[in-house]
């Protein structure tokens, strides 16, 4: 078994990772930054997990039911067979678009042949383990409680006696029989046909939701996964999108880069939100927007370089030192102490999707004038900031820099706000933008090339390279046939690439130097190469990438150099966008007939 072999299942509103072998071994409940219920991904002994336990001569398989987020896993013997389909409720409930969507897991249990056995691991772990639970069996479910708060509580329906749930006695399947999980207590009925229901409508809304989507003519398979994905993993009560589902992951093993990301990055966000109307899913831009003008109550309102997926502004770091960490590497945090860096790139993405705001779908006229506000207030912050040094967007913990890309996405900013200008017919406002803006472009070009590297660099003061200055281009700061950019996109790859992966950057930083292969970088890579002529090479690259995903075509922040494994907090948003968004450039939309969309 790799890292991380994981699927991921959720509604929206949380999500669990299930291993290989049907084992939920990460569920935050109710919502996705809750603390853990299961969380054995980070502690093999303590951490708690919900699975099924089968003798050794089992073979184990594990996929997605096509074009949905319901997650099936076969187990076949000798002596029989039986598959499990995971999923959480989501679907529409005929209300507008208010959609149905608890904190709640089906287990179906579906019989296949003969006489299969199998013990039910149920092992909660309150509050990332720091409480125990403790069992109430009842003629209708389980209740388990911590030991500290009766009232954090779960409730466990099952079909399957309960009794031997608990006890953990063997069971021999005849039938189809059901696990239902759930934050609050059931007010009706449930049982096999109410299960059948719940999966029936969830996969209808799922299979719906990607039929919505742009269809390419290649890789479409990994699209539409890398698709679901990402809207999985935006919180639908604010808008908010996670940058991923866990914390601690390491980013290479025996390190202490172990971080927790089940937050909203303003960049991350941006970036996801763009791919999304790019794929014809406007409605979750529109989501976004609205957590944007929540967050920004009033005019004097500062901007953060991440939030709460409930606008929270204080995310307060903390180490979990009883826990042993994912293979043992500690230490596990929960938390960002991020939160209160100064990134001067991350209002460049979110002016970005602004800007779309507006070309595509702008709201009523109280809200065009709500969002002309944020407007002002990101430029003018940008305007304020943009000559200053900044952490950028690899969040460097301890040392400011003027970093040549921060540079690049405040140019972003300026020059986007200045077409929303001409847009509403603000001129003033257009010309001095634009004006600042074209500062900023010619202090980059003058202070970031350094004719020795023949690139950009990745600071005013120093010769480092980063994977970052790739998306000069991307971000029109650059043409793909600008020399000095068709030189720095061969030269980052001459010192970054390694093994086929790339580097974000290989220079020293507060942890020492980077060790794993950051994945989104080497799609960067593969775009830029594209762009200015080298396809076959990209195309190259591109393949050899999409084999390092995990057995269900996922993607964490990291890869390992040597072997391939998955590393990082998982699944990450930043490597599926960029997925997307590369098959993109190998690829042709496929026009269909109207009438065959819904």
């Amino acid at each position: 078994m790799g890292n991380l072999d994981y699927g991921v299942i959720g509604n929206c509103q949380t999500a669990a990772l299930i291993s290989k072998y049907g084992s939920i071994d990460w569920l935050c409940f109710p919502e996705f930054d809750s603390p853990s219920l299961f969380a054995k991904i980070l502690d093999n002994e303590k951490g708690g997990s919900f699975g099924f336990e089968v003798a050794d001569d089992y073979s184990v398989n594990q996929s997605y039911f096509r074009d949905t987020n319901i997650l099936n896993t076969k187990f076949i013997s000798n002596e029989g067979s039986f598959e499990i389909f995971d999923f959480m409720p989501r679907y529409k409930t005929g209300k507008g678009d208010d959609y149905y969507l608890p904190a709640e897991v089906y287990r179906y249990v579906r019989y296949l042949s003969g006489n299969p056995k199998f013990r039910v691991i149920y092992e909660p772990a309150f509050n990332y383990a720091r409480e125990s639970a403790v069992h109430t069996v009842t003629n209708d479910y389980i209740r388990t409680s911590s030991n500290i708060s009766n009232k954090n509580s779960v409730y466990l329906y099952s079909s399957i006696n309960l009794d031997s749930i608990i006890k953990k006695k063997i069971i021999t399947l005849k039938n189809d029989q059901f696990l239902l999980l759930s934050y609050n207590q059931k007010l009706i009925p449930t049982d096999i046909e109410r299960v059948y229901l719940e999966y029936s409508r969830t996969k209808v809304y799922w299979l719906n939701w990607v039929n919505r989507s742009k269809k390419y003519d290649k890789y479409n398979k990994e699209l539409t996964r890398s698709l679901l994905i990402l809207k999985l993993m935006s919180f639908e009560p604010t808008g908010a999108v996670l940058a991923a589902l866990t914390t601690s992951i390491p980013e290479s093993l025996g390190d202490v880069r172990n971080w927790d990301y089940r937050f909203c990055w303003l960049r991350d966000a941006s970036m996801l939100i763009e791919t999304l109307i790019a794929m014809g899913h406007q409605g979750a831009a529109k989501g976004f927007i609205f957590f944007i003008k929540r967050i920004l109550k009033s005019k004097g309102d500062t901007f953060q370089i991440m939030y709460g997926i409930n606008g929270e502004r204080t995310l307060t770091e903390e180490e979990l030192p009883h826990l042993e960490g994912f293979l043992g590497n500690r230490p596990v945090r929960i938390g960002n102490g991020a939160y209160n860096q100064k990134q001067n790139d991350s209002l460049g993405y979110l002016m970005d999707v602004i800007y779309q705001y507006y070309i595509y779908f702008p709201g009523t006229l109280d809200e065009i004038e709500d969002m002309w506000e944020i407007v002002k207030n990101i430029s003018l912050t940008v305007c304020a900031e943009w000559h200053n040094p900044d952490m950028g967007i690899w969040e460097f913990r301890t040392r400011e820099q003027h970093l040549v890309f921060s540079k690049v996405m405040c140019w972003v900013t300026l020059d986007r706000a200045s077409k929303i200008a001409h847009f509403l017919d603000k001129p003033e406002f257009a010309k001095e933008w634009t004006k600042i803006a074209g500062e900023i472009h010619k202090n980059v070009l003058e202070r970031g090339w350094k004719e020795d590297m023949q690139c950009f660099s990745q600071s005013y003061d120093n010769n480092e390279y980063d994977s970052s200055i790739l998306l000069m281009e991307a971000y029109g700061f650059l043409h793909a046939d600008d020399e000095k950019y068709i030189k720095s996109v061969r030269s980052l790859k001459a010192n970054l690439l390694h093994n086929g992966l790339m580097y974000r950057y290989n220079n020293e930083d507060d942890f020492g130097n980077p060790k794993s292969a950051f994945t989104i970088c080497s799609f960067w890579l593969i775009r830029a190469l594209y762009v200015i002529g080298e396809k076959k090479e990209a195309q190259t690259l591109f393949e050899e990438l999409l084999s390092h995903s995990n057995h269900v075509g996922l993607f964490s922040e990291d890869l390992d150099f040597e072997t391939k494994e998955q590393l990082g907090n998982f699944p990450q948003a930043y490597s599926h966008l960029a997925l997307i968004n590369t098959v993109k450039l190998f690829s042709s939309e496929i026009k269909r007939s109207k009438f065959l969309r819904p």
